[in-house]
């Protein structure tokens, strides 16, 4: 069982599970299941029904309709209006860019709730390991000031629960998510966090195209958002937290109301005789 409920496994065999529901239309036998994913043939219903409810054990993205029959749950969260949603805007600092052998050094983070801010998550994270002397030079976070700071385990429990079924934000979210999914592995094998996310980067491509580039730095000076202290953790959350709160305005302003939109929205450059004009493609819907 998930010691918390936004923690799911991060097995390969789930995944091709997922992966094979989806392509069955969400539905199919545990046998079927159990020669795809086990690559085990000719088993009994009952038996295959025992090996895939142990392989999926209290993941809320799967239901079994009887002994024999799982269903992926739907997950409305790309569906639901933006208004309701949570976000976590989050940005770390780590000894370096690759992970393993790197570990973080400080997280920040600040929850949106329907166009406010609402609370924050700051500390920093002692890495147990050497913080390089670029590392320190670039953020100003030195082997001392992390010395009586809590180790990532220490604070796992308080992010997750901060964190909760919020969408992570982040500029270059990939990055951000998957740094965090590792540390979280080391404390929690085999798992990792649900929470869907959204790229400030892409986004911002997308609803403000044009820019010179989309470093947190250019796309903050567009908005006039200062960075008190860049390549700090919870100055630069705060600046992206600015920045996607300017995007969510600007998002509404052309009637995108969900996450699923709000993902896929995009302008278009319409160009005549005698201007161009920037007009929003429709969003897509994802499966189509």
């Amino acid at each position: 069982m998930a010691p918390y409920p936004n923690l799911v496994s991060d097995s390969t065999l789930v995944q091709e599970t997922i992966d094979l529901l989806r392509d069955c239309g969400g539905r199919a036998n545990a046998a079927e299941i159990v020669d795809a994913v086990f690559k085990v043939s000719h088993i009994d219903d009952e038996l295959a029904g025992l090996l895939v409810a142990d392989l999926v054990r209290d993941d809320r993205r799967f239901r079994f309709v009887d002994g024999k029959t799982i269903e992926l749950q739907n997950d409305d969260v790309e569906f639901r209006l933006l208004d309701d949603l949570d976000f976590v805007v989050v940005d770390l600092e780590a000894t370096g860019a690759k992970m393993p052998p790197n570990r973080v050094i400080e997280l920040g983070a600040y929850r949106i709730r329907q166009g406010r801010l609402v609370d924050s998550f700051l500390t920093l994270v002692n890495p147990e390991i050497a913080i390089p002397r670029f590392v320190v030079a670039l953020t100003g976070i030195t082997n001392e000031m992390v010395k009586t700071a809590p180790v990532f385990a220490e604070v796992a429990p308080q992010w997750l629960d901060f964190v909760s079924d919020a969408v992570l934000i982040a500029h270059n979210a990939p990055f951000d998510t998957s740094f965090l999914n590792h540390e979280i592995s080391r404390v929690y094998p085999g798992h990792r966090m649900i929470n869907t996310h959204l790229c400030t980067v892409k986004l911002s491509r997308r609803v403000f195209p044009g820019l010179t580039n989309y470093r947190l730095d250019t796309v903050a000076n567009h908005f006039s958002i200062p960075i008190f202290h860049r390549h700090r953790a919870g100055s630069d959350a705060l600046a992206t937290a600015e920045v996607f709160l300017h995007l969510l305005t600007r998002l509404g302003e052309h009637g995108v109301k969900d996450l699923a939109s709000a993902r896929n929205f995009q302008f278009l450059e319409i160009k005549t005789e005698e201007t161009t004009e920037a007009a929003p493609l429709l969003p897509l819907v994802p499966g189509f």
